[in-house]
């Protein structure tokens, strides 16, 4: 017998790819659970297989730097941060934080199918009574228009988003006149591709090279630190909540296009916010 429950919850991480470089990532998590009906007639119920789920991916990979530690160019180090990740293609980034804001996996590469499996594999180990297996499934959302990914933290945020390499996958809705403009966005969009967004209040300026952005801030989980080619570096004045990011867009499309402009930017799947700048 199995319990299939769809959209059960999101996973928002970033990945390193061996082709992008840093990426974040936002996916649709759909669960099976496999096993024997008990005397009430049920394998798990409903109301406990939501919150059961989602606490064990919250308290892992969600939130999490996902890296591939056979990757090209990948090496992981120990420091005083807690762990040290340096790469070296496609390009070099360097980030160091807690443990607990890395995932690390012995693969060439991630993937959502080979992700799903890991993480199928890891709560079939201990399941509720009854159940034998649990299968998840992890997929993008169908977005029909731009969406672009980006990778931020939050340094006053008292959850996981305070880790400074975390991302999402996000549409974005741009409107003027009252209509929306699916050009604007798709040149938004891809001029946020795979980008970091930094707040410009922890960018770090010690004369270290100019080609490259640092940015460094302690956080209730502790201290971090990353670099990257500031080529991939979009600086905000603000920290980088979607409340900011969407008033940012706003006030930057206003003023390069000259007319009042609307945004709706999304963290993630299904949440986000809506700031509106005049010309």
């Amino acid at each position: 017998m199995a319990l299939f429950v769809n959209r059960l919850t999101h996973i928002d991480v970033s990945l390193w790819c061996p082709e992008r470089g840093l990426v974040g990532a936002s996916w649709r998590v759909d669960a099976e659970l496999d096993g024997e009906l008990g005397d009430d007639g049920m394998l798990f119920d409903f109301g406990e297989v939501k919150p059961w789920i989602k606490s064990r991916l919250d308290g892992g990979i969600d939130h999490t730097l996902v890296i591939p530690t056979d990757a090209p160019g990948v090496s992981v180090s120990d420091c005083a941060e807690g762990v040290c990740v340096r790469t070296s293609s496609p390009y070099s980034m360097v980030v160091r934080g807690p443990r607990q804001a890395f995932t690390f996996l012995p693969w060439s590469r991630i993937t959502p199918d080979n992700l799903a499996r890991h993480l199928s594999e890891g709560l079939s180990r201990r399941p509720p009574p009854r159940v034998e297996r649990i299968t998840l499934a992890l997929s993008d959302e169908a977005i029909d228009g731009a969406a672009y990914t980006y990778s931020h933290g939050l340094r006053r945020h008292q959850g996981n988003c305070q880790r400074i390499a975390h991302g999402h996958r996000s549409r974005l809705e741009i409107y003027q006149h009252g209509q929306r403009q699916p050009l604007l966005e798709a040149r938004y969009a891809d001029w946020l591709a795979d980008s970091y967004l930094a707040d410009r209040g922890d960018v770090i300026t010690d004369g270290e090279d100019p080609s490259r952005l640092t940015t460094a801030y302690r956080s209730p989980q502790g201290q971090f630190r990353l670099s990257l080619p500031r080529e991939r570096c979009r600086i905000l004045p603000t920290t980088t909540t979607v409340e900011q990011i969407a008033s940012w867009l706003a006030d930057e499309i206003a003023r390069a296009t000259a007319t009042a402009t609307r945004v709706r930017a999304f963290e993630g799947i299904d949440k986000g916010a809506t700031a509106e700048a005049g010309a």
